[in-house]
């Protein structure tokens, strides 16, 4: 991946990390369900930790348990590290590791705000993870590794911080088939999670080359189109985009029921945030004919 692209990655989750989305926002929501989560589960954390970025749900199928230490590789606003704390319980720890300041600075207010103490955010790309070897019981991750540059280096950095007999419980977007030439080269597709995936195979080959045993790759079925739910909702563009037209502003374009939450284009800037360079993907192709939610398990032995 070119610095071009990681630092476009980068710029687009940070304008996220700095919208109004949340559990909140009815399309962030019915996303968040679409892959996985309960409406309890979605209740008992921060709202602000769900921006609708997700493909599944690590924790689901982690087998977490009281006292084990977990990492959430690309934790965004923490939505699985909060979950993880929780089943971890306060002899345990919950670690967030996010490239994007905005994201580690959202979800460290929000775990300040509910006084969260058993969970830690870190700056860093997840290829290079500021933790000792072997000193995690679980490492899970949610729609990130794809957007990785270098794939291979992030699953061989899983397997050196990770304790022997560790795990690896991973939601991602992975590919059935070659993408269209046209998708393949699309900067939005890249940082939609689809131009950037692998396929099942080549994440299977991959995870068993850094040393992994008992590696499974499984289709989960769920509708990729889910994220078309929350184009409009939330996400205001960052100033460099557009200026708001009015200071609680808080989406790229019209506002559902035409309300004046809403930013003014900049004549020329591209428009397109990760929710809606997606949604037009989707537009154009169905997405699920060559890409697919999977759940990635492996282990240390």
């Amino acid at each position: 991946m070119s610095k071009t692209i990681q630092d476009a990655v980068r710029e687009k989750y940070a304008a996220v990390a700095v919208s109004g989305l949340s559990t909140e926002d009815a399309g962030v929501r019915a996303v968040a369900e679409a892959f996985g989560y309960s409406a309890e589960e979605l209740a008992s954390i921060p709202a602000g930790a769900n921006m609708g970025l997700s493909c599944g749900n690590p924790t689901a199928t982690a087998n977490l348990r009281p006292g084990e230490v977990v990492v959430d590789l690309g934790s965004g606003g923490g939505l699985d590290v909060f979950l993880a704390a929780k089943k971890v319980g306060p002899t345990g720890r919950a670690v967030g590791i996010d490239m994007t300041p905005e994201m580690v600075a959202r979800a460290r207010a929000s775990a300040e705000r509910q006084g969260v103490g058993n969970v830690e955010f870190h700056l860093s790309t997840i290829d290079k993870v500021p933790l000792p070897d072997a000193s995690v019981d679980c490492v899970i991750s949610n729609c990130v590794i794809n957007l990785a540059p270098d794939k291979n280096a992030v699953l061989r950095e899983i397997f050196r911080v990770l304790k022997p007999g560790g795990r690896v419980a991973v939601s991602d977007i992975a590919l059935k088939k070659e993408l269209p030439a046209e998708v393949g080269r699309d900067l939005m597709a890249y940082v939609g999670c689809i131009a950037g995936a692998v396929l099942v195979s080549d994440y299977v080959a991959g995870l068993k080359a850094a040393g992994f045993s008992a590696v499974q790759g499984v289709d989960t079925g769920k509708d990729l189109n889910a994220y078309s739910k929350v184009e409009g909702q939330g996400g205001c563009c960052p100033p460099a985009m557009s200026e708001p037209t009015r200071p609680e502003a808080a989406c790229c374009g019209p506002a559902p029921g035409g309300s004046e939450a809403c930013c003014a284009p900049t004549a020329g800037d591209d428009q397109r945030t990760v929710h809606g360079g997606l949604a037009e993907l989707l537009r154009t192709y169905d997405v699920n004919e060559f890409a697919a939610s999977v759940q990635v398990y492996a282990v240390k032995r």
